[in-house]
This record gives C-alpha cells, sequence and structure tokens, in this order.
C-alpha cells in the first residue's frame, strides 16, 4: 500500500504530508521555549536590586562570554545558508553539490556544540566567593595547588564539599579584574588579578557557576542545554540524510527533496531559537 501525498501536496491543504506534520511539531516547539523564555524574562525582570555576586539574590550580568555566543551565532546562521544551498541543489538535480552543503552544515552543527562545550567548562571552573566580612568575588579556585582541567568535575567544589575534603592544605583564589572588595566593580584603580590564601572558615559562600548556584546559571544550562540537545538531534538528522538515507534520492527523488525541506525547516526554527537566545541570556 502506498502512503498517498508524500510528494504531492494534499488538495485540501496544499501541503505534502511531512510539510504539515513539521509545522504542527514546530508549533508545540514554540511552545516549549516560549515558556522557557517567559520564565528567564520574568525571573530577571523581578530579580533584586544590586550587583551580583555582592547581593546574595541580584541577578548576575556580564558572565557569559559575549565573544564566543557571536561567533557561534555566525556558524549557526551559515549553516541556516547552507541547508537552503542543500535543498536548492536538490531542486537543481545536482546531488553531489547537495551533500557538500549538507556536510557543511553538520560541520556548522558540531562546531556549534564543540564552541559550547568549552563555553560550558569555562563555567564549571569559574566561581563565585562571599567572605564572611562581607567582601565578593568571582574567579578561580585553586586547591591543593590543583584547579580543575577540560570537563573535570572531580576537582570542582563548593563550601560544604571544601570542608569535607580532610587532606586541603592551601586553598588558593585567583579574583578577577574589576571584581573585588565586595560590589563586583573592584577596587579603585584594580585592573588586574588578586591572589587570595583562604581558610574556610573565613568564607560564607563558594559555587562554580552552575546551576545549583543561581537561578540564573539554573535557567541558562536549562535553555542551551535543550537547544543544544535540539542542534545535536538535527545534525543526526542532516547527516542521515547525506549519507545513508541519500538512497531514497535514486528510487523517489521528489520525496526525498521534499524531506530534505523539512529538515531544514526544522534547523531553520533551531537556528531562529538561538538568535532569541543569544540577545535575552547574553545581553540584557
Amino acid at each position: 500500500m502506498e502512503i498517498p501525498y508524500t510528494d504531492k501536496p494534499r488538495p485540501d491543504t496544499g501541503l505534502y504530508n511531512a510539510k504539515l506534520g513539521i509545522w504542527l511539531f514546530l508549533a508545540s516547539e514554540i511552545m516549549l521555549f516560549g515558556g522557557l523564555f517567559s520564565a528567564y524574562i520574568l525571573l530577571r525582570v523581578n530579580a533584586a536590586e544590586g550587583v551580583w555576586p555582592a547581593v546574595k539574590l541580584a541577578w548576575p550580568h556580564g558572565l557569559l562570554n559575549i565573544p564566543i555566543g557571536t561567533f557561534n551565532t555566525a556558524v549557526l546562521i551559515t549553516s541556516s545558508v547552507t541547508v537552503v544551498l542543500a535543498w536548492a541543489s536538490l531542486k537543481m538535480n545536482n546531488f553531489a553539490r547537495f551533500r557538500m552543503f549538507m556536510v557543511i552544515t553538520v560541520f556548522c552543527a558540531l562546531s556549534f556544540l564543540g564552541i559550547k562545550s568549552y563555553e560550558y567548562n569555562e563555567k564549571f571552573t569559574h566561581y563565585e566567593l562571599r567572605l564572611n566580612d562581607g567582601k565578593a568575588y568571582t574567579g578561580h579556585l585553586i586547591v591543593n595547588g590543583e584547579h580543575p582541567g577540560f570537563w573535570d568535575f572531580s576537582k570542582v567544589y563548593n563550601l560544604e564539599q571544601l570542608k569535607a575534603k580532610t587532606n586541603v592544605t592551601s586553598i588558593k583564589f585567583t579574583a578577577d579584574p574589576e571584581k573585588a572588595e565586595g560590589h563586583g566593580h573592584g577596587e579603585a584603580g584594580a585592573h588586574e588579578h588578586k591572589e587570595l590564601d583562604l581558610k574556610t572558615d573565613q568564607i560564607a559562600h563558594l559555587d562554580a557557576f552552575l546551576p545549583r548556584n543561581h537561578t540564573f546559571f539554573a535557567i541558562y544550562f536549562t535553555i542551551t542545554a535543550l537547544h543544544g540537545l535540539h542542534v545535536l538531534g538535527g545534525a543526526l538528522v542532516l547527516a542521515y540524510f547525506a549519507f545513508p538515507g541519500a538512497k531514497l534520492w535514486k528510487t523517489h527523488p521528489e520525496q526525498f527533496t521534499n524531506r530534505i525541506e523539512v529538515g531544514g525547516l526544522f534547523w531553520h526554527f533551531v537556528d531562529l531559537v538561538w538568535i532569541f537566545l543569544f540577545p535575552v541570556v547574553y545581553l540584557l
């Protein structure tokens, strides 16, 4: 039995089955991300006044790497262009050109994820420190002369874990420039890293930039990780179409072209989410 409307549009909707299905799916995705964006904005506008980390519940600002985020935005926009060129190549009956553009699209997707992985690691190894005397800092923690390597969670501590560690001989904290002395802006003329020698009884709060540390990090990791899963899923599907799934081109070229169009619509949605996510999370 042959399934109707896999390559020709339905007379009542003007759409073939897969295109109707992807638009319905994307409507549900808009509701998913719309809820998360709304939660972020409401939490942001209701945050306590003051400069983080000096004010405990104040909203962190300026902690995300804007140049990296900007570069990743360019990577995704490039992939959005190449996926259209891949579909257009099929329309022109040029399969080799289609595969070339699809490989570039997948490469851009994997590059985006790799860059995001590096950016995540920056957060996992960056700390907020508050002392009992009221001073607050952000920076990097070195315990017993060691600090975490790339994605090394075994040396990422909060205050409770640090106090429970029995073999601590030294705790050093390298504070970020212009982030010292209690108000997050730094001492007058402070433009260099400041190294602190600490004991656990001096520390009121210590934790890395992890979801458990602050609402900002919780929702940042939730939205960006969910988006990253969409990027990974889209990349796997497009890679499948570029290689093993390309067999359909030989038997049902119009249906295969439609599948690429549907995959491209999903990919444009993924790109569009990031275009909204970048200014809202990174710049506001």
